[in-house]
């Protein structure tokens, strides 16, 4: 995929050191304003040939030979973890075929990146409350949330979905960014009567509309009983786990956290596609396309620690109503009265996009860029763009400036040359509202959209 470089004049500043003549910039090294203290890298360089070293200083996970059998063809590393991201070749349709199985039938993903940090001991709900943003308090064992953890400027360091197993016990499900080191340093100086440490326990996830008749095979009838972000033990081939219902797809789809899984890995997998066969069931890669569909974010693509929650879709996550301090309390605050006040505290907001071009049909490997209708210079860029065979168009998420994140503004949008409509030039794109489509389980920002919930 060639890159398309953007050639516009030089600003004012440019011009200071430049000859006398106008001289174009090339926005290979772009100019957009992101208010970080490291920017995010938007040199549009494209896809690189390179080959996924295998070694010891990166973790295989106990699914991981498994998924080479199931045909992974590429990996990327997640959580210091390699990770399977590819099942189907590009031949046979790649992600959207995978995509297809994923919203007609049922997937199994290899997951276990999703690293878990044990937290337990008498303190463990005092901890674990202070650490993130939302009320601990009120999730009652066996039940799970989605959570964000912040700094003390109120950057986003992980994303996990917290479960509770029992009154002193919980497990954070990490998204991609090392936590356990953090947890651990905090409570040097806080000293709560805990102890933090990663445990063996492996999920995989069972995602698509067949997935509660899988589950039904493989644990009982037990299965309807569990909520959404609802926890159940079980057995799998007579293996004890932990069952959620939970995923990243917007689907019906469940989580299954295996003890020991360093031990009994293949006994779980195997009895997991012996059950599938009657379901259809198909091995894939985490189901990008339709996690964007339903306004999911991509921690390190989506959001980092240099993000607010208040700028990328999570402001659910500051709640009004949490009278205990937490990490990040404060800049947090003060944050949602500037943006109340009308003085946003950032530059820009994360916001989904319906764009032109050809169908994207893989992962995007540089941050396209984005901007206005009447100028060329950048002012903003593509986080995860995809296309949606339902919605038959490309949708993507991405930052633009606060004062154009509004429904229904109009900007272009730079893609390579093998996804632009005439290449050397922007396609048009709008702004739209998230998510872009609905999820069968409903997720806390779509009900407080709609009007059933505060926080």
């Amino acid at each position: 995929m060639a890159a398309t470089p953007i050639i516009t004049t030089t600003d004012d500043a440019s011009r200071a050191s430049a000859p006398e003549h106008d001289q174009p910039v090339n926005h290979n090294h772009p100019t957009v304003q992101q208010g970080r203290s490291v920017p995010v890298n938007l040199r549009q360089t494209g896809p690189t040939p390179m080959q996924l070293l295998i070694s010891t200083r990166i973790r295989k996970s106990p699914y991981w030979h498994l998924s080479v059998e199931a045909g992974a063809w590429r990996a990327e590393v997640y959580n210091r973890v390699y990770h399977p991201r590819g099942y189907l070749s590009m031949e046979e349709g790649g992600p959207l075929a995978e995509h297809r199985s994923v919203v007609e039938d049922v997937t199994l993903w290899n997951v276990a990146v999703e690293r878990q940090i044990q937290v337990k001991g008498p303190d463990a709900e005092d901890f674990v409350n202070y650490v993130i943003t939302r009320q601990a308090k009120t999730i009652t064992p066996m039940h799970a949330r989605y959570v964000i953890l912040c700094n003390e400027a109120g950057g986003i360091l992980n994303d996990p979905v917290l479960l509770r197993i029992s009154e002193d016990e919980f497990w954070f499900s990490l998204s991609d960014s090392s936590l356990m080191f953090w947890l651990q340093g905090v409570n040097i100086s806080k000293g709560y009567d805990v102890t933090i440490d990663e445990i063996d326990v492996c999920p995989v996830q069972i995602q698509g509309p067949r997935s509660e008749a899988l589950m039904r095979d493989l644990i009982g009838p037990m299965v309807s009983d569990i909520p959404n972000y609802g926890l159940a033990a079980a057995e799998v081939a007579g293996l004890p786990v932990i069952v959620s219902q939970t995923g990243f797809t917007g689907e019906k789809g469940y989580e299954i956290y295996l003890y020991d899984a360093t031990l009994h890995a293949e006994e779980m997998w195997n009895a997991i596609l012996e059950a599938g066969e009657a379901h259809h069931l198909r091995v894939i890669a985490p189901a990008h396309p339709r996690r964007v569909q339903a306004g999911i974010l991509s921690w390190g693509q989506d959001m980092d620690a240099e993000t607010s929650p208040l700028q990328t879709n999570l402001a659910y996550q500051v709640p009004r109503k949490k009278e205990e301090d937490y990490i990040g309390k404060a800049a947090l605050e003060a944050q949602r009265e500037q943006l109340e006040a009308g003085q946003p505290p950032f530059d820009l907001m994360l916001v989904g996009l319906r764009l032109g071009g050809k169908p994207i049909t893989d992962y995007a490997p540089d941050f396209w860029l984005v901007s206005t209708t009447d100028s060329d210079d950048p002012v903003g860029y593509l986080t995860s763009p995809w296309y949606s065979p339902e919605l038959e168009t490309n949708i993507a998420l991405g930052y633009v400036p606060v004062g154009m994140s509004g429904t229904g503004t109009q900007v272009r949008v730079w893609l390579p040359e093998e996804y632009a409509e005439t290449p050397g030039q922007p396609v048009d794109a709008v702004i739209v509202d998230v998510p872009f489509r609905p999820s069968v389980n409903p997720n806390t920002r779509e009900v407080l959209k709609q009007g059933q919930q505060s926080f």
